[in-house]
């Protein structure tokens, strides 16, 4: 049974990523064919067809490799020509042929993309569109991806509900001890606080376990905004602090002044950040020594855009440093380095995690479900984000190249220069092939390191 559980989750999220990918090229699909772009092709996969229809002068299907899709639309590369004479004479010129190796991988790409012309593409290419409708084609896909993400973690947080640290105390601390001195105590057989201890701010504050704080220094805070309380906890260090809560329904106001203390730096979703060597950062903030209950709740709608904030503002502070996340994954692979829960996984990681959450029959069958949505709803983000790096073969390269025109035929209209012409994009097919062989790089490293070395969630 639990074999047959893990293969379900598995599947579950599989399809959820082929479906995701599905859409992200419908996203680019629909505004190509309503702007009048030539679309010859449709394809989830890459590598030989394995089946394949045709509507239109379109040909949707399934290629054998389930490791993304693409959308082919003409002239996505202008042709070797720069715009000759004054602004408006029309003319236009053959650039010079060159034998470098870069001049021919760009020759070489205009010429597959001239073959696949046919009488009446003339104004049906995509390079000739103007920019913002470029933009639009590109965006397309990772907005589809966010939108799909939105609706995911709409379903999961207001459908389903979500285990949230909630402003209802769970434990008081009496005093502040160091984490030396418990060890000590306890080790002794002696009671957590000796009288002399300094009483915790929160104990001295008079809250009890079962009090919900209601506000904090005079701003509201909600039922399931323990992270926005802890926020003005850790920075009101040594501050005199309003504080009202509630108790056995009636409403009690106080002060509570946080004390500066060494606690674990914590990440954008609350987790304590680890060090690339496995230990657990810290930094000074304000501590009152509280605990906070945990509670499957559901939330409003309005809180979804804030949680999708949330989430890519997390993935994007990954991108950012994936650099070094990719050491610090290469060292755990082939080191005794421990693996970082917060970094990069493959398919193979996501999809092991999916199997072993569907296999815990100890939790709720809706539980599990709603977990795997989180995964897909998770990737999507993902998918969003890292789309928009504006490197080729990304999307976000396809819209630089845009903006890029953009500007500079901006500049010259307004000091009456020659128009450039479009961007030549094929000109940066070898970094793109650089990128490409970078992100099949890492992909590889992520698939062994998901394999010799994957990452504990549980």
């Amino acid at each position: 049974m639990t074999v047959l559980l893990f293969t379900v989750g598995v599947l579950i999220v599989a399809v959820g990523i082929a479906v995701s990918i599905a859409l992200h090229e419908v996203g680019h699909l629909v505004p190509a064919k309503l702007f009048g772009v030539r679309v010859p092709q449709y394809m989830v996969g890459f590598g030989k067809t394995v089946w394949s229809f045709k509507r239109g002068e379109t040909e949707y299907g399934f290629k054998a490799l389930p490791l993304g899709g693409y959308v082919s639309m003409i002239g996505m590369y202008p042709p070797a020509t720069v715009p000759a004479g004054r602004p408006g004479a029309g003319e236009e010129v053959v650039r010079q042929s060159s034998t470098g190796m870069f001049q021919q991988l760009a020759d070489d790409a205009r010429k597959a993309a001239a073959e696949q012309l046919q009488p009446g593409d003339e104004n049906r290419m995509f390079y000739k569109l103007p920019v913002w409708k470029r933009i639009i084609i590109m965006l397309g896909g990772p907005l589809m991806n966010l939108l799909i993400a939105c609706a995911l973690i709409a379903v999961l947080v207001s459908g389903f509900g979500t285990v949230q640290s909630t402003t209802r105390v769970s434990e008081v601390y009496q005093c502040v001890v160091s984490d030396a001195e418990q060890a000590q105590r306890a080790e002794a057989g002696q009671e957590a606080c000796q009288p002399g201890d300094p009483e915790a701010p929160a104990f001295a504050a008079g809250l009890r376990p079962g009090d919900v704080v209601t506000s904090i220094d005079g701003v509201p805070v909600r039922l399931w905004d323990w992270d926005r309380l802890t926020e003005r906890i850790r920075a009101g260090a040594g501050q005199e602090t309003a504080i009202t809560y509630e108790r056995d329904g009636r409403e009690v106001t106080g002060t509570i002044t946080p004390l500066l203390t060494e606690r674990p730096a914590l990440d954008i979703n609350g987790r304590a950040v680890v060090a690339p060597d496995g230990t657990v950062e810290t930094v000074q903030v304000g501590f009152v020594g509280m605990g906070s209950e945990q509670l499957l709740m559901t939330l409003p709608v309005t809180e979804v855009p804030g949680l999708v904030g949330q989430n890519v503002r997390a993935v994007a502070d990954v991108v950012l440093d994936l650099p070094a996340r990719m050491a610090a994954v290469a060292r755990a692979a082939f080191t005794d380095a421990p693996r970082d829960v917060n970094g990069p996984m493959s398919v193979v990681g996501v999809g092991r995690i999916a199997g072993e959450v569907s296999a815990m029959e100890e939790i709720p069958l809706q539980n599990r479900f709603s977990t795997l949505l989180g995964l897909i709803a998770s990737l999507n983000v993902a998918l969003f984000v890292f789309n928009l790096i504006p490197l080729l073969p990304l999307d976000g390269g396809h819209i630089a190249g845009a903006l890029w025109e953009a500007l500079r035929r901006g500049f010259a209209k307004l000091f009456r220069r020659r128009d450039p012409g479009p961007v030549d994009i094929a000109k940066l097919l070898p970094l793109t092939y650089v990128v490409a062989a970078m992100l099949l790089g890492m992909g590889v490293l992520l698939i062994y390191a998901d394999i010799v070395k994957p990452v504990q969630l549980f």
